[in-house]
Parts: structure tokens; sequence; C-alpha cells
């Protein structure tokens, strides 16, 4: 045999051996293998609130808001969340805000197709609201995200109260808003049932209605992991 064709079958075994080293194996994904735990992608999701969301005099403006804290938190252990938040003071499903909003309006602003998940928070402004026009408005704003995100989740957490006097029309509201979170699919959570800030005068500010900044970092512990919960996993 010739020098040149010693050459060029030994080249070709040469080739082939790199290119079987070089080539995946059947199944072999193309992206790091995360045995359990959270999605590591970029969480997108929506928050619609009311004042106890945009913080207040009392408490809770800017980076000691709940919101930002509850990204921290979900942050430091590896849920990376990109947020919009749309939250007026004095909105609520029915009552107008301050600014002249609902819940509607603020999911029209919040609310994008490739949303993960979808919070709704409150609200107490809905206290003496007509039942008939809760139990519309409530189904009318969910569908909306329902519309706006068809593959987002929905989590929908119900007023809390300053203590654990609540008013009989916030039970009322509360259980129309349940049965609302059901019908559209959505999972509820309940403050009231859960207590939140009774017998805790110190997370409510002077005003007898808001959080101070050491409320919102307990309502940001609170709501994180109800957040966390219903984000992507892998399986």
């Amino acid at each position: 045999m010739s020098r040149l064709a010693t050459f060029v079958i030994s080249l070709g075994l040469l080739v082939g051996t790199f290119t079987y080293a070089a080539a995946p194996s059947v199944g072999q994904p193309d992206q790091p293998y995360t045995p359990s735990g959270l999605d590591p992608r970029l969480n997108h999701i929506a928050v619609i609130g009311d004042s106890y969301t945009t913080g207040s005099n009392e408490g809770g403006l800017g980076p000691k808001g709940w919101t930002t804290l509850a990204w921290q938190n979900l942050s430091g252990r590896g849920v990376k969340v990109n947020a919009d938040v749309a939250a007026e003071g004095g909105a609520g499903y029915v009552v107008r805000g301050n600014r002249g909003g609902i819940f509607r309006d603020l999911t029209a602003r919040a609310v994008k197709p490739d949303d993960s998940l979808v919070v709704f928070f409150g609200s107490r402004n809905d206290k003496d609201a007509d039942p008939l026009a809760m139990a519309f408005m409530t189904r009318d704003a969910l569908g909306l995200a329902r519309q706006l995100a068809p593959s987002a989740k929905l989590l929908v957490i119900g007023p809390p109260w300053i203590n654990a006097d609540v008013p009989p029309n916030m039970y009322r509201i509360r259980d129309i808003l349940r049965d609302s979170a059901r019908d559209a699919g959505a999972e509820f959570f309940d403050p009231l049932e859960a207590g939140w800030f009774f017998d805790r005068p110190d997370l409510i500010g002077g005003d007898k209605i808001h959080p101070t900044d050491a409320g919102h970092a307990y309502m940001a512990d609170k709501i994180a992991p109800l957040i966390g919960q219903e984000l992507p996993r892998w399986v």
C-alpha cells in the first residue's frame, strides 16, 4: 500500500474517533440537568393590589414594600422573578381607587401573555361593595387575566384585616372572592382564616389601617412562599 493511501486511511480513522467522542449520547440534555427544585428560568409574574401593595405614609414605600422584599426572599432561594406590579391606593374589584382605577383596569395594565403567574391581593376597600357587583367584578377581573395570559396560574389572596375584630362584611366579601377564584380555577388563600396581623398591633401604623415597614416585611414572609409554590418546577 502506498504512503499516500496509508495516510488517507489513518486520517479517516482519526477524524472518526474525534467525531464519535464529540457526538452527544442519545437523550443527553442540551442544558445542565436540574434534578429537583424550582425552574431556574426567569419567572414573569403580574401583581394586582391596593395600598397594601403600593405602600403608604405608614410604611412599605419603595424597597421596603412587600413586593420588593418578597422578590429578594425568592431570589435567595434561587427563584428569579420579573414582576409587573399594578396597584392603586383605595382600589378594589368594585371600588375605584385614588386615580379612578379598579382591579380590572390594573389587570389590563400589568398582565402580559408570557406571565407564569398573576397575583391578586385584596381588597379591604370592597368591604361595603354590593355583593352582586362584587361577584360580577371579581369574575370579570379574573377572566381578563385568563384572557391576557392563557397559560398563567392565578393566585388570589383575599383581604387581610388589622386585628381579629373583623367586620361581617369582610367575611362576605371574602366568601364571594373565594367562590370567584374557585370558578376561575385559581388558587385562593385567606389571610383572615390564617389570622394575618391578629394580635400584632405593632405591624399596623398610626392610621389603624396600613402596615408599617415591619408589617410589609411580615407580608413578604407570608406571600413569598405562596408565590413560590405556584411557579414552574422541573418534573
